[in-house]
């Protein structure tokens, strides 16, 4: 039998291909239990027969309730009071059922369930419910009936996600706009889709989209997975906003967050049915130590059911491409990767990896596939599990990339622990290009993650204080010259050795200031750092401009030349003396020097005959720098010993500054 791809690419792997083996074999088994004779996509329909639905001249109600004695549905049309008209009735296997006339509830209703088990009753939310809203004054949330006259028509119905290699921008729905409040699924189509698309990203992830009780969890703690998230708009202004990206051939993913669920009753899962256990694992295992919330059990059908529906519900309903999966790490293992450090193999193979976790991922990442053939599936991990981001085809879990999350980690810590004098290029550039062959992932300098109160965003970290004081182009400020020069080149070199797609949160393409502070007591519920500070990119007497101007340039080179879809990058030269080094990938050519003081002359790079033309310079005037190389000349190497064997591309490299170079054809004279 011919060994699996997986290991066929990694011969280390060889001692633990039975867990791949295991893996699938468990996987198949699990598809046949849930699906029997039909598809994978069938059984993951569940939205369409479960929660609040009109069934031709009536409507129908379904919940999975087991351990429930009794639910009557409640709402604005019965004043909340339960009554036996609107009782549902046990169909079975712990399902419950009621059908009404037509005129018995009508669009914009309110409505939630008394749930009533042995010992105790409560008011709950449908599990399925589709649309959830906050009352303004009392925060109560309820179901709300959702059945307006006309449906949305999509304009753009063949929409495929592009095959470029994603340029990410992770975006916030809420704090897109510049006002101290919640912005709207309409004014992100209206003012930030054009901004996106002039940028050059091809593909939107947003944030905090399925309800969220608490605003300032970043949508994190989910409470109604089925439910756009009400404090932004209504179903049709999602989907319009979602249809208007399309049309810019701009795919829009979404942050799903599977991991756990928050521990709201009222809102929430926790104890829908009175049980802990009903959607979640009982005890421990049950709660995450360090999130506050509720953890799914993954081996219940049930379970299973509700969230593979969940995924094609989007994918579905709202038309999104694809989903960045939140807390992948946590899933895996039993201990939440929160006491492994993933040092070697046996760490990712022992009996700490959570199986039924890994036949999920591999169900989920089929269905997508299945239901979308251009779907992206990422994963935010942090243990870098071998085969996570492998097809499942050569034995892995079927994610398209994994979250490059060490790259962020090691600028923060480079910039907070080291003077950039003491900057090693070597590492730098194994930093940025260290990860599987066989695996691609999404490289970034900074997410939301690193805004967030409580840390820095890279652009604060260098300049601090001085952003709120000299960032006229008028007042010269050699903090500010410093941190605009490195903030250019971290990103230059995280996105130009991305390992397949490469991400920027908003704002921070421009050096978006402080941090992300969203509204809470601590604050005293302010909305002054939960928005984005468009105006400042947009005055040409601020140096923000010029960050985003490179931005725009940088990922418009990288669209032009489609560089991340070219896996090898060759490093030319690494000087560490020097800080300076030089990398090829395709044919641009990357030369960076780090150097703080001194501007190299005549500096020799060794290559092969070559000529050269600059395409992007960020020491060039109209991006904030010095102006002190010529981009207008064409550059060619020259040999460098009488034999004329090997050739040397002699440059100025100005100090912090990155010069890239397109490789032009070459005739060499003999």
């Amino acid at each position: 039998m011919e060994k699996l791809r997986i290991i066929r690419n990694d011969p280390w792997l060889e001692p633990y291909e039975k867990a791949f083996i295991e893996w699938h074999e468990q996987t198949k088994r699990k598809e046949a239990e849930l699906s029997g004779t039909a598809s994978l996509s069938d059984f993951a329909s569940g939205y369409l027969y479960f929660g609040l639905h009109r069934c031709e001249n009536q409507w129908c109600l379904r919940e999975w309730a087991p351990n429930a004695s009794s639910i009557y549905l409640i709402g604005t049309f019965n004043s909340w009071n339960e009554e036996e008209a609107y009782r549902m009735q046990p169909v079975g296997n712990g399902n419950w059922e009621l059908n009404l006339d037509e005129n018995q509830l009508k669009h914009g209703d309110l409505y939630a369930l008394s749930m009533h088990w042995n010992g105790g009753s409560g008011k709950r939310i449908p599990a399925w419910a589709q649309r959830v809203v906050q009352d303004p004054d009392t925060h109560i949330f309820n179901a709300e009936v959702w059945a307006p006259p006309t449906s949305y028509e999509w304009k753009n119905k063949l929409f495929e996600r592009s095959e470029e290699a994603p340029l990410i921008y992770e975006a916030h729905i809420g704090m897109a706009g510049e006002e101290e409040r919640v912005h709207s699924y309409n004014e992100f189509r209206t003012d930030m889709l054009p901004r996106i698309k002039d940028a050059g990203y091809n593909v939107i992830q947003l944030m905090a989209i399925p309800e969220h009780p608490y605003y300032g969890s970043f949508g994190y703690h989910v409470s109604s997975f089925f439910a756009a998230s009400s404090r932004f708009g209504t179903p049709d202004e999602l989907k319009q906003l979602i249809d208007e990206a399309h049309g810019m051939g701009i795919a829009v993913i979404m942050d799903l967050i599977h991991s756990h669920a928050v521990k709201n009753e009222l809102e929430g899962l926790g104890r829908y049915d009175g049980t802990r256990y009903q959607f979640f694992h009982e005890g421990n295992r049950g709660e995450h130590p360090s999130w506050d919330s509720l953890c799914f059990d993954y081996s219940k059908n049930e379970v299973l059911h509700f969230l593979l529906s969940n995924i094609k519900y989007w994918l579905e309903e709202y038309r999104f491409d694809g989903y960045r999966f939140d807390g992948v790490t946590s899933m895996l293992y039993f201990d939440h990767g929160l006491g492994t450090a993933f040092g070697g193999y046996d760490d990712y193979f022992s009996p700490n990896l959570d199986y039924e976790a890994v036949v999920y991922f591999k169900l989920a990442n089929q269905l997508m596939h299945e239901l979308k053939p251009r779907v992206l599936s990422i994963a935010e991990d942090v243990s870098g599990l071998p085969g996570l981001a492998a097809p499942l085809e050569d034995g892995g879990l079927g994610f398209d990339y994994r979250m490059s999350m060490g790259v962020p980690d090691y600028w923060i810590k480079l910039i907070k622990e080291k003077k950039d004098e003491e900057w090693e290029v070597g590492d730098i550039f194994h930093q940025m290009t260290a990860h599987r062959n066989d695996e691609k992932v999404v490289s970034y300098a900074e997410s939301h993650d690193q805004a967030l109160v409580g840390d820095k965003t890279i652009i604060f970290r260098l300049i601090d204080k001085e952003m709120y004081f000299s960032m006229r182009k008028d007042q010269p400020n050699l903090t500010v010259e410093r941190g605009i020069a490195l903030h250019k080149m971290i990103r230059l070199l995280t996105a130009s050795c991305a390992g397949g797609a490469y991400l920027n949160f908003m704002g921070n393409e421009f050096g978006h200031p402080e941090w992300i502070d969203f509204p809470r007591e601590g604050n005293h519920w302010s909305y002054r750092h939960a928005r984005r500070l468009w105006s400042l990119a947009d005055n040409y007497e601020l140096r923000f401009h010029w960050l985003k101007d490179f931005d725009q340039e940088m990922i418009a080179l990288i669209k032009k030349h489609e560089l991340l879809t070219i896996p090898e990058i060759w490093k030319l030269w690494e000087n560490k003396a020097d800080q300076v080094l030089a990398y090829q990938r395709g044919s641009l050519l990357f030369v960076f020097n780090f150097n703080a003081h001194t501007s190299f002359t005549d500096y020799g790079i060794p290559m092969e005959a070559s000529k050269f033309k600059v395409v992007l310079n960020t020491d060039a005037g109209h991006l904030g720098g010095y102006e002190r190389f010529d981009d207008r000349i064409t550059y060619y190497t020259i040999p460098s010993d009488a034999n004329k064997a090997s050739h040397q591309l002699r440059l100025y490299l100005p100090a912090r500054s990155a010069l890239v170079f397109e490789k032009e054809a070459f005739k060499q004279l003999h």
